[in-house]
């Protein structure tokens, strides 16, 4: 049976009354919205074909008719129109991402937040970790005469610090030369390397100075590995309640409880193929199957240092495609324009740098050390 002209544009028409109103769509509703001169007979009859090939499906008995999967797959990859963001929206989305010297993973955490308030829907942020991470410098500050602070700094601009006490008592000089062992020995290496550099330097150090060697690179490799894991944030899971689809608790439980464990990522369908940046997973086509009944619209952007992140909608089958892939896009490429501009590398010179220092209580006066 011929897909016609016609049976496109009334397929089209049922998808967007269906995303409008979330109820089965009739004849005389299409008649109206899809601007055909014929009869709602005519549209009947071509409703059933489009449902005997499987674009359409029919609830009950005497309803309308509903989308299918494969409904859906057609309108997004042929039929769907270009949504033009408004002026109201790109400023909101603009307002949002204009946090210049906030780290990354605020960015993309509040990225997600502002798309979730957008869009009504929840959604996902991830920065895929850099495939290579090393350090690329230690500064050690004097606290007490047993006690300092190790602040290690990666090649990707990541700052951490630590407070380390001492069983014994710790000079300048003694700080000092292990701050030259470590930045001589322990920077560039990745997490494998550092292990295996600290095992060789443990057979011909001294007790007391491999225990102070061995806190700071045990703290410097817990870094290392915290940057190697893939981190999901999630946002405005709640946002599935105000759908029909997830009126009833029993059938919005599973899938909340689904995007709120999965912060690792190691569920959630996060990686694009080929190259795309643009990528729609409708209903039976997401592998996981809390998912099966949902629709996940991902777009990736560049955060530069050969690390990308993605930022993903999830919703019901009947989700605005257009408008969600509208409000995607300008995102994804809003954050690759921002990352882009090297804001991040100046953000340990900002107030906003200062201010995170004195929170954890270090004294601002030491920044020029991590701007070198």
């Amino acid at each position: 049976m011929e897909l016609t002209n016609r049976k496109k544009r009334i397929l089209r028409a049922i998808v967007e009354i269906y995303i409008s109103t979330a109820e089965p769509v009739g004849s005389k509703a299409v008649a109206e919205q899809a601007g055909l001169d014929i009869s709602t007979a005519t549209i009947r009859n071509e409703m059933a074909d489009l449902t005997e090939l499987g674009y359409l499906e029919q609830p009950h008995t005497s309803a309308g008719r509903i989308p299918s999967p494969m409904g859906y797959r057609l309108y997004v990859n042929e039929l769907m129109g270009e949504h033009q963001l408004t002026m109201q929206e790109t400023q909101r989305i603009n307002d949002a991402l204009n946090l210049k010297m906030e780290e990354l993973d605020r960015v993309i955490d509040r990225a997600g937040k502002v798309l979730s308030q957008i869009s009504d829907y929840p959604v996902f942020t991830m920065a895929q970790p850099k495939q290579r991470v090393t350090v690329k410098r230690y500064d050690l500050l004097m606290v007490e005469e047993n006690a300092f602070i190790a602040v290690v700094m990666t090649d990707n601009s990541v700052v951490r610090n630590k407070l380390i006490h001492l069983s014994d008592e710790l000079s300048d000089t003694q700080l000092q030369l292990l701050s030259t062992v470590l930045n001589s020995s322990f920077v560039g290496l990745e997490l494998a390397e550092m292990l295996e550099a600290l095992e060789k330097m443990e057979a011909h150090s001294a007790p007391g100075a491999f225990e102070m060697i061995s806190l700071v690179v045990d703290f410097a490799m817990e870094i290392l590995e915290e940057q190697s894991r893939k981190t999901v944030h999630t946002a405005g899971i709640t946002h599935l309640l105000e759908h029909p689809e997830y009126h009833s608790l029993d059938k919005a439980k599973p899938l909340m409880t689904y995007l709120a464990e999965n912060q690792e990522g190691s569920r959630l369908p996060v990686s694009m193929e080929n190259g795309q940046n643009m990528n729609i997973l409708i209903g039976p086509e997401n592998v996981s199957e809390a998912l099966k009944d949902t629709s996940v619209v991902m777009a990736s952007y560049d955060i530069g240092d050969n690390m990308r992140g993605v930022i993903g909608v999830v919703g019901p089958t009947r989700m605005d495609y257009a408008k969600v892939t509208a409000r995607l896009s300008y995102f994804a490429d809003s954050l690759t324009r921002m990352f882009g501009k090297g804001e991040l590398a100046m953000y340990f010179g900002s107030s906003a740098g200062v201010q995170m220092f004195r929170e954890q209580g270090i004294d601002a006066t030491f920044l020029p050390f991590f701007n070198q």
